[in-house]
């Protein structure tokens, strides 16, 4: 694997709490002007810079990516944001509640995301992909990093914990109660380097489309320039790279609005012919080949003992798609059927009573979640995992480190 480091685009630390944003794709535009009102160096003014303009400018017009370049630019010039005097590494580290994750800021290749060294899962949708490679483009820079893991490696753990003894460039707790704390790390650079050199993959567990941006306008920036030698700051984009055993998935929940015209007491009864079905205790499965549904204000225990050999045909996502979702309710294909709904683990099981019993679905599943080990399984045999398979929490904040591409 590849990595360099880089002189990033930061915030002061006394900004470090203000400019960090959640994500772009984990709100929509008014969640994301709510959180910015009053915070002229939130960075979400940079990642959805349509908050800025009139509702009727158009979330894809030329006046939004234009807006994005501008807030950047005027983080910069307002002093906000300082380049870094050289090229570091850096490692950021997240706690929430007893979970901790520290992984490793770098900057990766975009030929080793397109030789299949950095793998993939997940199928990107293309206009999705093509705004992030818009925004890439305009703002010309990496404006939130990519959400990496690889298998634990020795040389590199020791590393992690060697820097997390020193003084951190930010510490600080957001407001929904995550601790986001960043070192700096600029007096070895040549060890990381080694140390990645002996990792053979990584694997994207989150950022599908940031990833697929950055490789399209590295790969555009190419062919734009004549003068092309392969050292030039396009060629890299901005990663965080977490040991796999450092992490956490929580479940992706499902919801759908009707039975297919069966009524509770005959859907249960299909159920039991392909589960076995008992009343449950509870909404939270005890272990994989086990899903809890919610159903005419009871949860019930679905489970079975066959396994498939293939690797995503044996996930429980997968077999509740293809042996009820499918069968029985109608959903042939999950990513387009607007009857099911997809809730992240991080809201909790109260929330799928809630829908049930308030917002008139008429049933809910409570999954147990994926590992990462399958993730990667399934990234190394070259497939696809179900959408809504994942849910990584706590989430990357964008504004703390930027790579700019020129």
């Amino acid at each position: 694997m590849q990595i360099k480091p880089f002189a990033a685009l930061r915030p002061l630390p006394e900004k470090a709490q203000l400019v960090a944003a959640v994500p772009y794709d984990v709100v929509d535009t008014a969640e994301a002007r709510a959180l910015a009102a009053n915070n002229p160096d939130s960075f979400l003014h940079v990642t959805r810079p349509e908050i800025d303009l009139p509702d009727n400018a158009g979330i894809h017009s030329d006046a939004v990516y234009a807006q994005g370049a501008k807030a950047l630019a005027g983080l910069s010039e307002r002093g906000t944001l300082v380049r870094e005097k050289a090229d570091c590494f850096y490692l950021y580290r997240q706690i929430m509640g007893g979970h901790s994750q520290t992984g490793v800021v770098a900057c990766c290749n975009i030929d080793d995301y397109a030789h299949d060294i950095i793998r993939k899962h997940e199928k990107t949708r293309k206009d999705k992909e093509d705004d992030r490679t818009r925004h890439c483009t305009e703002l010309k820079a990496n404006t939130g990093p990519v959400f990496l893991t690889c298998r634990d490696d020795d040389m590199l753990g020791r590393l992690i914990s060697a820097a997390e003894c020193t003084a951190p460039l930010y510490d600080f707790t957001a407001p929904d109660g995550v601790r986001h704390t960043v070192w700096r790390t600029s007096d070895n650079n040549a060890a990381w380097i080694e140390a990645f050199r002996q990792i053979p993959l990584a694997y994207v567990a989150d950022g599908h489309h940031r990833a697929a941006a950055a490789f399209r306008t590295g790969k555009n920036m190419r062919a734009a320039n004549p003068a092309h030698t392969g050292q030039e700051e396009y060629n890299w984009f901005l990663a965080v790279v977490f040991p796999a055993s450092s992490l956490s998935i929580m479940p992706y929940n499902r919801c759908v609005t009707d039975l297919n015209g069966m009524p509770p007491a005959a859907f249960l009864s299909k159920v039991g012919e392909v589960f076995k079905s008992a009343p449950a205790d509870g909404a939270v499965p005890s272990g994989p080949r086990e899903v809890r549904m919610f159903l005419d204000g009871r949860w019930h225990k679905l489970s079975w003992d066959d396994c498939d050999a293939d690797p995503v045909g044996r996930l429980d996502v997968s077999v509740l798609q293809d042996r009820l979702l499918a069968p029985l309710l109608g959903i042939g294909d999950p990513r387009t059927d607007n009857r099911i709904s997809f809730i992240g683990g991080i809201r909790g099981t109260a929330e799928l009573e809630r829908r049930v019993k308030d917002d008139n679905d008429a049933v809910a599943f409570s999954m147990f979640p994926v590992t990462v080990e399958q993730m990667m399984d399934i990234a190394d045999a070259g497939q696809i995992m179900p959408p809504k398979s994942t849910w990584f929490e706590p989430k990357l904040r964008s504004g703390l480190l930027i790579h700019t591409l020129v």
